[in-house]
């Protein structure tokens, strides 16, 4: 048989910070999971892939035996990370065959992400997907289940709105700072701050296509590992006054318990740039920036609770497009659904047909010497009928394989090859009747 669809994993829904932390996996590390996986005497899956984010560690497998695949993989990702299997078990989830399509159609199209349709999600999945790939860990079933991910995935994004509204804080701001400035490409940029918040601004303003970028901080190498990142360059803290002096938009996000620019600081700055409007955006909590630096002439301030509106309604927005996206991923999932179906019916049919073409030719053979007197014609017509026959008799059993849907198809497959003695997995031929299936359905 070809085996089974198995998922196993965790993520933000199901498991805190603390635990999925203990469960991540770099790429080497992934690798070698998958080889674990794959290895041994009496391998846990016959294909397998990683996939491993800041919000969750999926392990997508192929396997003859899901039950026991899915205690033999909880059983070495508590090993890995130190955490009794029982303590495990509650944040794990399980699916299988089309259910696990499902899952990964929806996290490919940024539907399972903590970010409501993330495009970053779609990078990491075809990432995983390739190194294992590469590494000889995937086959027939998991690169046909990748490759219909994928391009549902690359679908919802295509015929839907889903990933066009910003929703996270810093993008919106940076969205909102090329609004009102007609454009971020030719302005100065001066970013204060070097942590998470800040990390992300710079992000953002590169996928503008910002070109001049500072970055200022207490400490001056996490300024600087910032900048290096996203082209920028450092700007001195003992500076500032003058570095706000050169800007034209400010993006402030420290850890700061006291405000860093002042109303009367920043006077001083606005008297030395005329005619020169300054924006300011003021991301921490607390604030970085005195609220009073609003009322001066040719600046605009804006806080967190000014930009939050923006982020709900840009949600909002992802919101109603989610049935849309929805529609589609269960249109591709049907596609896989009835792909999946042949490859699992498909070579236990073949077998049986072989398997009574072998019969019919050694019953003649062994009644070939009852014959001598029969013609030519006579002799063909004998072996036709035995064919037909035999011919006959399968019917009804290819008819119920055929017609088999989920759970049941599996059930219906098992009984089958126990009736008609099918055992052992088919091999090569069952691998090129996989093969097959791929290049017609693709």
């Amino acid at each position: 048989m070809t085996g089974q669809l198995l998922l196993v994993g965790l993520s933000h829904r199901t498991a805190p910070l603390e635990l999925r932390e203990r469960l991540a996996f770099g790429e080497k590390a992934a690798t070698r999971l998958e080889g674990v996986l794959l290895g041994g005497g009496a391998p846990v899956a016959q294909e397998a892939v990683v996939l491993s984010t800041c919000n969750r560690t999926e392990l997508y497998l192929r396997c003859r035996d899901p039950l026991q695949a899915e205690g033999r993989a909880l059983a070495i990702l508590a090993q890995h990370g130190r955490i009794p299997p029982t303590e495990l078990a509650g944040a794990i989830y399980a699916l299988r065959n089309c259910e696990v399509a499902r899952h990964l159609f929806r996290v490919a199209a940024g539907l399972e992400s903590m970010v409501l349709g993330e495009a970053e999600i779609q990078g990491q999945v075809r990432r995983a997907y390739e190194r294992a790939q590469a590494a000889g860990h995937t086959g027939p079933l998991i690169n046909r289940l990748f490759a219909a991910a994928l391009a549902t995935g690359k679908q919802v994004r295509a015929r839907t709105a889903l990933g066009e509204s910003q929703v996270s804080v810093p993008s919106v701001a940076v969205a909102l700072a090329g609004r009102l400035l007609g454009g971020l490409k030719a302005r100065r940029t001066l970013i204060i701050g070097a942590g998470e918040t800040a990390e992300l601004t710079a992000e953002a303003l590169a996928r503008q296509g910002v070109g001049t970028v500072l970055v200022a901080n207490r400490h001056a190498k996490r300024a600087r590992s910032l900048a290096q990142r996203f082209g920028g360059s450092v700007a001195s803290w003992e500076r500032l006054p003058e570095q706000l002096a050169e800007a034209d938009i400010v993006l402030s996000s420290t850890a700061s318990p006291h405000q860093i620019v002042g109303a009367e600081e920043l006077s001083v700055v606005m008297a030395a740039r005329p005619q020169r409007p300054l924006l300011l955006i003021d991301l921490a909590v607390p604030r970085d920036i005195d609220p009073a630096c609003a009322s001066l002439p040719g600046v605009t301030l804006l806080d967190v609770d000014d930009l939050q509106e923006a982020v709900a309604e840009n949600l909002a927005n992802r919101e109603r497009e989610v049935p849309k996206a929805e529609l589609i991923i269960e249109r591709e999932l049907r596609r896989f659904a009835r792909f999946l179906g042949e490859v699992e019916v498909l070579p236990t049919i073949k077998e049986l047909r072989a398997q009574a073409e072998a019969v019919v030719a050694a019953v003649l053979k062994e009644n070939a010497s009852r014959w001598e007197t029969a013609s030519p014609a006579d002799r063909r017509r004998v072996e036709l009928v035995a064919k037909t026959v035999a011919n006959r008799l399968l019917h009804s059993p290819t008819e119920a394989l055929r017609a088999s849907a989920g759970a049941r198809r599996h059930a219906t497959v098992e009984v089958v090859r126990e009736l008609f003695g099918l055992d052992g997995e088919a091999g090569e031929e069952q691998l090129a009747v996989v093969r097959e299936l791929r290049r017609r359905t693709s």
